[in-house]
């Protein structure tokens, strides 16, 4: 029986959203990943992925978190001399596909990163998000 619920079926989209030193700079404070705010008011995130390519180096103890919504709500702050940072290949983030870790966005938004404590010097990571666009 197909659904006829009230929320979108087969509606999923997903967003990539990557980090480069060489093109982004590595300044401590918010760096705008999606350089248009692509995932759309109400929408749901309900998971995703780290992709590290080139882990992040600093000249001090910099962490970076990873944020949608609010503050670490994508991937809380973490110093880059640990996990997920310090080496390469796939992380996860904070949403794991449960109503409790989803993140809901209240208007249009991008996904940033925050760096805090020491600027970046190097690193190349990407971001994959996948949420359902929710109706009004």
């Amino acid at each position: 029986m197909p659904y006829t619920g009230g929320y979108p079926s087969g509606d999923l989209k997903t967003v990539r959203a990557r980090y480069d030193f060489a093109v982004d700079g590595g300044a401590a404070g918010d760096i705008d990943l999606t350089k248009s705010a692509v995932i759309p008011a109400g929408a749901v995130i309900l998971g995703g992925f780290i992709e590290v390519d080139t882990p992040p180096t600093s000249g001090g103890s910099a962490t970076v978190a990873l944020k949608v919504e609010g503050a670490g709500d994508i991937l809380a702050a973490a110093s880059i001399g640990g996990a997920p940072w310090s080496t390469t290949g796939r992380k996860s983030v904070i949403p794991v596909f449960t109503g409790a870790t989803s993140v809901k966005t209240t208007t249009a938004r991008k996904v940033q990163a925050t760096v805090a404590t020491a600027a970046l010097t190097a690193g190349a990571f990407d971001v994959v998000l996948v949420y359902v666009p929710m109706p009004d």
